[in-house]
């Protein structure tokens, strides 16, 4: 069954070092977007940007190769895929021979996009070539607003609002204060996000402390920002919303979702903290 409690999360895991595509543990979005009023057709568009550092084969004389590989999963595709179970299957590859990385993008290319049932685009990267550019989330950050906080979970949207009556804006807004937990685990996940709109300005105490209410808040990354999305669309009526997080890796492994009414897929410069 496809539900994360029948994922091998918190679970005493053996480590597979030859590929086993079977490792991979797709969980169906619909059912959570579900809960926060998300039906076909999508009411925005998106990608879950993946970064891998923990990637390893060998060539055909034995020799080890590292990598490192980002894969963009479309936010479209019916399923997501469980991130322990992306790791397993990664570290599957630590004892395969491969005639080259072409041959390994090809299956990580089929496996994945079978998995969450849309292409999936792979790019690898020699190790001590990744060219990842460090840059924090462009915009004006959010955290040193001298609010009081007692609120921090489940998230709370009526802290949400706008004004109306002033003229729209184009505003970026920023906070390295994300933080939710791991569903099945418990474990925290420390993501910064940037909000990006344009409309009637958003009350920057208000969204703080909307953030802020997602701290042992239980949710897949993926579910956080579409969450989040949902709700400023609904209680902010932007007229155009972005809303991107990057969250700090676990096992090798960061996640980094984008969902957008109309502005183009993102690059994918690591934060500081990743």
């Amino acid at each position: 069954m496809s539900t994360p409690e029948h994922s091998p999360l918190g679970k005493h895991t053996v480590y597979a070092d030859r590929y086993d595509p079977t490792l991979l543990f797709p969980i169906p979005r619909q059912a959570k977007r579900d809960e926060i009023g998300v039906s076909e057709p999508l009411p925005f568009q998106g990608v879950d940007i993946w970064n891998a550092y923990e990637l390893s084969w060998l060539d055909m004389h034995g020799k080890p190769v590292a990598a490192v590989a980002e894969f963009r999963v479309p936010a479209h595709s019916p399923n997501i895929i469980e991130s322990k179970s992306f790791k397993l299957y990664l570290n599957g590859f630590a004892q395969e021979p491969l005639a080259n990385p072409a041959a390994l993008s090809a299956l990580l290319q089929q496996d994945l996009s079978r998995a969450a049932g849309a292409p999936v685009m792979v790019q690898l990267r020699a190790a001590r070539t990744a060219q990842h550019v460090f840059a924090d989330l462009a915009g004006d950050s959010i955290d040193a607003l001298p609010i009081t906080v007692d609120d921090y979970g489940p998230p709370n949207a009526g802290y949400l609002r706008a004004d109306a009556t002033a003229p729209a804006v184009d505003e970026i807004l920023v906070s390295d204060l994300l933080r939710s937990n791991c569903p099945v685990t418990g474990q925290p996940d420390w993501g910064s996000v940037q909000i990006s709109y344009h409309g009637a300005p958003i009350d920057r105490e208000g969204l703080l402390r909307y953030l802020v209410s997602f701290r042992i808040h239980n949710e897949f990354h993926e579910q956080c920002v579409e969450r989040i999305f949902m709700d400023v669309r609904q209680r902010c009526a932007p007229e155009r919303l972005s809303v991107y997080a990057r969250y700090t890796r676990r096992g090798g492994l960061d996640i980094n979702p984008f969902r957008s009414t109309d502005q183009a897929l993102p690059d994918n410069r690591r934060g500081a903290r990743q």
